[in-house]
């Protein structure tokens, strides 16, 4: 395999398009170009080559920084969040008393963020797609990702933190109108109704 250099906008957006735990970088490009599976492509156009090549060194810390995630959740015992059958709903792990506790919005809105996941760890992914909108020349900067060091690359003051007993990282510097946009968005796309997505996103 050849080595080629990637900016750090083009990278940012290869791992926001990560599908699932441990995707590598020449497969996301594979989706993203509609290239298909490796066996089904005996020779890559030559105007495609430099795009098919990532950055080893960048596609090695990214597998380093999802097996060490994955260890951690294993070693806490929180290996059996994925056996959770996706129609659960995420008022099956929500814990009022718990929100109750929580001096400020930010360990609310980590806590309910956790209880997503547990309802949803095969779909959660879908929640790195939520981010601003901005134009073509600035990066995109990313709300969800799966390492802390993602979100601190795509913009300044984020503050990352981990949902708990999950392999995803989160922004916390937004304000409280901005935490309950999020939160609505996440509800959204992972399938909830309008009404559902009231009661999560007032949660906070």
């Amino acid at each position: 395999m050849k080595n080629i250099e990637i900016d750090d906008e083009l990278y940012l957006h290869i791992v926001s398009n990560t599908q699932y735990i441990g995707e590598s970088a020449s497969s996301i490009l594979r989706r993203l170009l509609q290239l298909g599976d490796t066996n089904q492509l005996l020779a890559p156009p030559s105007t495609l080559v430099s795009a098919l090549n990532d950055d080893d060194t960048k596609q090695d810390a990214l597998s380093q920084n999802t097996d060490e995630i994955d260890a951690n959740i294993i070693d806490s015992d929180c290996s059996d969040v994925k056996n959770f059958s996706s129609s659960e709903s995420v008022f099956d792990f929500i814990n009022k008393e718990e929100l109750a506790m929580q001096r400020g919005a930010v360990g609310r809105f980590l806590l309910i963020l956790a209880a997503l996941y547990r309802a949803h760890p095969k779909t959660f992914n879908i929640v790195t797609n939520i981010g601003p909108k901005v134009s073509a020349r600035k990066t995109k900067r990313l709300y969800f990702a799966l390492s802390e060091e993602i979100l601190t690359a795509s913009g300044s003051s984020t503050k990352p933190k981990q949902v708990p007993q999950s392999p995803f990282w989160v922004i916390t510097n937004s304000n409280t109108t901005r935490k309950k946009m999020m939160l609505t968005e996440a509800a959204s796309l992972l399938g909830y109704d309008d009404s559902d997505v009231i009661k999560i996103r007032e949660l906070l």
